[in-house]
C-alpha cells in the first residue's frame, strides 16, 4: 500500500488549512465568551498521579526521574478534571481549560491520542446552567466559522436551534422498548434484568457482559442513531451505576445528575452535577479499577490528593467537551486529523 504523504505536504496542508484556520477564529471566540461570564482560564499539567480511574480509559504511562536519580510513575492525564476540581476547592468559582489531554488506544475519524478538552466547572449552581451554556456555545462556535449548519457524514443539526432534552428512560423506552431503570435498584444494576429485556429487543450480548456492557450496546445500536438529529439532543439522567464522578438526583436511588451532549449523532460533551462525598468516590474508583483489572489487567492509582480536595469542594458541575469534534461539526470536516494543526504522526 503506497504511504500517504505527510499532513504538511504542500497540498494535504493547503486543504487542511480552512479548517485550521477555523478552529482558531472558534477558540478565540470561546474564550472571549467565557471571560465575559467571568471564567478563569486555567492551564492545568498534564503530568499527574493518576490519569482518571474509568476502566474503559487508557492512559500514556511515565517516569518522572529526580535529581537523586529516583523514578517515580506518572501519567499524562485523560481529562483536566481533578487538577481543575482541585482549583475549586481552593477557592476558585468558575473555572475553564482549553486541556490538551491524552489516551492510547484511541485513533479513528472522531478519535485521536492527543486532543483538546474543553473543560469547566461552575460553583454552587446546578448542573442545567451547564445545558443552557452547551446551546450558547453551539451557537458561538457556528457564528465564527461563518456557518448556519453543523454536518457529519449525512446528518445535520441547526446549531442555533434550542437543543431537545430527553432522559436516558425516556430514550430507552422510545428507540429499544426497554424500561431501563426497571434494573436499576438502591444504585445498582441487575444485569441479569437487562439481559433478558436487550435479548427480547434482538440485541445480542456475551456471556461475560455485565450490566453496563449491556446497557453500552442497547446505547450504540438503538439510542445513539437518534440523537442530535436536526437539533442538539441533551440525554440526562444517567442510571447510577454509570454515575462516574456525578452526584445522585435528589431523592433518587436509580439516576445521577449526569448529562451527555450530542450533535449529528456524535457524543460531544459530557457533564456531571459533581460528586463532593469522597468516601463514594473512593468506592466507584475502586470499583472501577477492579474492572479494568478484570478486563485489561491493569489499574491506575487513586490520586489520594484529590480524593482529599473532593471533601473540601463546594457544590459545583462541570462538564467536558470535546474541542476538535466541536470544530469539526462546525467545518464539516470528516476526520478529527482535518481540525488539530499536528496530527500525532505513527511511527
Amino acid at each position: 500500500m503506497p504511504k500517504s504523504p505527510p499532513f504538511w505536504s504542500a497540498g494535504v496542508y493547503a486543504a487542511r488549512r480552512p479548517y485550521l484556520l477555523a478552529r482558531a477564529r472558534i477558540a478565540a471566540a470561546l474564550r472571549g465568551w467565557f471571560a465575559k461570564r467571568d471564567f478563569v482560564e486555567v492551564e492545568t499539567a498534564a503530568l499527574q498521579i493518576s490519569p482518571g480511574n474509568e476502566a474503559h480509559l487508557h492512559a500514556f504511562a511515565t517516569d518522572l526521574i529526580g535529581p537523586d536519580g529516583q523514578r517515580r510513575p506518572l501519567y499524562l492525564h485523560t481529562s483536566p478534571e481533578f487538577a481543575c476540581k482541585k482549583l475549586l476547592a481552593a477557592g476558585e468559582t468558575r473555572v475553564v481549560d482549553f486541556a490538551r489531554v491524552f489516551r492510547n488506544r484511541e485513533r479513528g475519524a472522531l478519535h485521536h491520542p492527543e486532543f483538546t478538552m474543553l473543560e469547566w466547572y461552575r460553583t454552587n449552581e446546578p448542573y442545567e446552567a451547564l445545558m443552557n451554556d452547551c446551546a450558547a456555545v453551539l451557537a458561538e462556535a457556528a457564528r465564527a466559522a461563518d456557518t448556519k449548519e453543523f454536518r457529519f457524514r449525512d446528518k445535520t443539526v441547526d446549531p442555533f436551534a434550542v437543543p431537545e432534552r430527553v432522559t436516558v428512560a425516556e430514550a430507552f423506552a422510545r428507540h429499544a422498548g426497554i424500561d431501563v431503570l426497571a434494573t436499576v435498584s438502591r444504585g445498582r444494576g441487575d444485569r441479569t434484568a437487562l439481559a433478558g429485556a436487550a435479548f427480547k429487543a434482538g440485541i445480542a450480548i456475551a456471556q461475560d457482559d455485565t450490566w453496563g456492557d449491556i446497557f453500552s450496546r442497547v446505547l450504540a445500536e438503538r439510542v445513539d442513531p437518534h440523537l442530535g438529529l436536526g437539533r442538539a439532543t441533551l440525554l440526562y439522567e444517567y442510571p447510577l451505576p454509570l454515575a462516574a464522578l456525578a452526584r445522585p438526583k435528589s431523592g433518587s436511588d436509580k439516576v445521577a445528575e449526569r448529562f451527555e451532549l450530542y450533535v449529528c449523532g456524535v457524543e460531544l460533551a459530557n457533564a456531571f452535577g459533581e460528586l463532593t462525598d469522597a468516601t463514594e468516590q473512593r468506592a466507584r474508583f475502586e470499583t472501577a479499577m477492579a474492572e479494568k483489572q478484570r478486563i485489561h489487567g491493569e489499574r491506575y492509582p487513586v490520586d489520594e490528593d484529590f480524593i482529599e480536595a473532593l471533601g473540601r469542594m463546594p457544590q459545583a458541575s462541570g462538564i467536558a467537551l470535546g474541542f476538535d469534534r466541536l470544530v469539526m461539526l462546525a467545518t464539516g470536516a470528516q476526520r478529527i486529523d482535518q481540525v488539530i494543526w499536528t496530527p500525532v504522526v505513527e511511527p
